[in-house]
């Protein structure tokens, strides 16, 4: 029986072991995901005022034209 208790231990300390393993490695993981989000989400905030000032752009352009069209 003390030979059960024995590799009983010595099984449940490698599960531990492999458990802690997995989670360092997730909580790496889920450090390294919130940076590129972080960035990600700069990364969009640009896009948007890039698109923002390209309608804008557009627009003046659309009504320009529309005055020298209807002015002729």
């Amino acid at each position: 029986m003390d030979q059960n208790n024995g590799d009983l231990l010595k099984y449940r300390n490698e599960v531990l072991t492999h458990l802690q393993y997995i989670k360092e490695k997730v909580d790496s993981n889920h450090a390294h995901l919130e940076r590129v989000n972080g960035r990600l989400r700069e990364a969009e905030k640009s896009i948007s005022a890039i698109k923002a000032v390209g309608t804008s752009i557009t627009v003046a352009i659309t009504i320009v034209l529309t005055w020298l069209g209807i002015s002729e």
